[in-house]
């Protein structure tokens, strides 16, 4: 067991150098491929007063004079021991982990980021504890009594889950609750540390509205990985041998079928944590994915780079995990 965690988190830690080089080429390499030239880069960083001598000061801190594997270097060495910016007289230090800094709103990405990774974990985290328990219930429930108005009608609002887009029923129930019956006066981020109640009170209605489309996915994919499950050889074997119903399913029937739902609740988690972008835009909720939106449409690249590489550490992060809990559920894979 000790050998597989150790591949694990060292093939991880290999995945996240790889997808930093690959968000650093992405940002500082291909524009080079395409023509654009050093200043045309550094005036990106200035903002709308670009002058000359401010460019070429862009050009100096960010290196984009020397080769692009140095500017890789300093990018990475920035990460664990900062990075000094300068910007006319002034000295500006990024402390570890520096990951940029924002010539247009003169902040460090890094204290920006952690400010809103909160919001959006605590939505991430508040949505899959419903989509989970909702959706592989409805799943299992299904499967045991398929053909019955309870199946028929599960997954009917499994499928209109799915087909509705987050931005119409998140506007929906905003629309219903806040407005029309005011059960929220507002939706506002409250920190869990400051009251736990109005943190869970507040996030609900987004959380139900993003649990929404996940619930519906995870019914459909629980209730087919129970009816392929519940016609195994080795189920009939654990009936014959005389097992409660409620052991046959949990234990042989849904821990079999829980292998694809680790799978994608690891991806789905993820991604949710960096890009819940629509859900956090309907509510007004300050998280990263409205925060990259609103970078990109400012052109503030320091801030979309380090948004695109939190968000990508969740996501590794969240599969290392899998690959964890994959080896608890099932022995065999640890010596894969």
């Amino acid at each position: 067991m000790a050998a597989y965690i150790i591949r694990r988190v060292f093939g991880a830690l290999v995945l996240l150098l790889v997808v930093s080089a690959v968000t650093f080429a992405i940002f500082f390499l291909v524009p080079r491929l395409g023509g654009q030239t050093a200043d045309q880069l550094a005036t990106q960083y200035v903002g709308k007063d670009a002058n000359p001598e401010s460019v070429a000061a862009i050009k100096k801190n960010l290196g984009f004079d020397q080769p692009i594997y140095t500017q890789y270097w300093h990018f990475i060495k920035a990460l664990f021991v900062g990075a000094d910016y300068k910007f006319g007289p002034d000295a500006t230090h990024c402390g570890a982990p520096c990951f940029g800094y924002s010539f247009k709103s003169h902040v460090e990405v890094w204290p920006q980021l952690t400010e809103r990774i909160p919001v959006s974990f605590s939505l991430a985290v508040g949505a899959a504890v419903i989509w989970l328990i909702f959706g592989v219930t409805t799943g299992v429930v299904s499967a045991l009594r398929k053909g019955s108005p309870i199946d028929r009608v599960s997954m009917f609002i499994a499928l209109a889950g799915v087909s509705l887009p987050i931005f119409f029923t998140g506007q929906i129930l905003s629309a219903v609750f806040v407005y029309e019956i005011p059960v929220w006066d507002s939706i506002e981020y409250v920190p869990f540390t400051q009251n736990p109640a109005e943190w869970a009170w507040h996030l609900l209605l987004p959380w139900i509205s993003l649990a929404f489309l996940f619930s519906a996915l995870y019914a459909r994919l629980t209730r087919a990985g129970m009816l392929e499950t519940m016609g195994e050889d080795y189920i009939r074997t654990a009936r014959a041998k005389g097992l409660k119903e409620s052991t046959v399913v949990t234990r042989h029937g849904l821990r079999a079928a829980l292998t694809p739902i680790v799978t994608i609740f690891g991806m789905d988690f993820g991604t949710l944590v960096g890009t819940a972008v629509l859900t956090e835009t309907v509510f007004s909720l300050q998280g990263i994915g409205a925060y990259s939106v609103q970078s990109i449409r400012d052109n503030d690249l320091p801030i979309v780079m380090g948004v695109t590489l939190v968000a990508a550490f969740f996501i590794v992060f969240c599969n290392l995990v899998v690959d964890l809990v994959y080896a608890a559920i099932d022995p065999r894979v640890r010596y894969s």
